[in-house]
């Protein structure tokens, strides 16, 4: 079976090549650099030499904040560039493995969010990623869109790797304790997208994945701290006291019992999943 991957140079498209040589799977990884998903030719171009069975979009743009001040630039990778890859897979017949996120949901839910819930992302971020799915919905039959939150591996930019190199630059620290989700290993998400890849499964739509549970940042920030063994002065903020251009989500954890009927897939903790190495 041959996959290809876009985004291979974010930290989830790096935490799939970390396992893809254990697999079976005959994988092409490509970055914003070697492929510019905003460029149908160049999108074409792939599939047309590969002739690939399924398709791993990672690419994203992912600075939540400078989407509000850059809302052209996330709208070409976040909806053109998906659709470019919608458009390629239809001609192709390949099946479209799609990532997107929380910030699709407005957050004002009390209880974990199911695929089949209302959308109402509330800035640009989530906006331009609930358009690229739209553009999939639409115009493809044959994709799995997924869903997740919090992400973080030991690759590129994300949470965990911010906090361990803020403790070591400042005697205190503050972080948000009134938002809400559910922190995600990278290599689990990656890891369930391999069992999607192999199932042959025909049950196409929406699915979400994050590790179970749920917590604050403050919380997500105590536990890795704990888990390095890390002493520090930690203190709970409410957001209020750290305004942001673009508004998060103050409650975003998702269900994950479809994807885990579907596909017969276990998910960790969100604290067991932190303290993998």
């Amino acid at each position: 079976m041959v996959v290809i991957v876009f985004g291979s140079g974010g930290q989830l498209g790096k935490a799939i090549q970390s396992i893809s040589t254990s697999s079976s799977i005959n994988f092409h990884f490509f970055d914003s650099k070697q492929v510019d998903i905003t460029k149908l030719v160049d999108v074409e171009s792939v599939f047309l030499r590969l002739r690939p069975d399924f398709c791993v979009n990672a690419a994203a743009y992912t600075a939540v904040d400078q989407a509000e001040v850059e809302q052209d630039k996330a709208e070409l990778v976040n909806r053109l560039g998906v659709l470019n890859i919608a458009q390629s897979c239809v001609k192709h017949n390949t099946t479209l493995v799609h990532i997107s996120t929380d910030f699709v949901f407005d957050g004002e839910k009390n209880e974990p969010y199911l695929e089949t819930d209302p959308t109402n992302p509330q800035g640009a971020y989530g906006r331009t990623k609930r358009e690229g799915e739209l553009g999939i919905v639409h115009s493809m039959k044959k994709y799995f869109i997924i869903r997740t939150s919090w992400l973080y591996s030991e690759y590129g930019h994300n949470f965990k790797k911010t906090m361990l190199r803020l403790v070591r630059e400042k005697e205190s620290l503050s972080v948000v304790n009134d938002q809400i989700g559910s922190p995600t290993n990278a290599i689990d998400l990656a890891e369930a997208i391999l069992v999607i890849a192999n199932s042959k499964s025909a049950n196409f739509g929406i699915y979400h994945y994050s590790n179970q549970g749920s917590t604050s940042w403050y919380g997500f920030a105590k536990k890795i701290f704990e888990d390095n063994h890390i002493s520090t002065d930690l203190k709970g903020i409410p957001t209020s006291e750290y305004p942001t251009l673009a508004k998060r989500p103050k409650y975003s954890v998702l269900d994950t019992s479809k994807i885990r009927k579907e596909f017969g897939i276990k998910i960790r903790s969100w604290e067991e999943a932190l303290a993998k190495k």
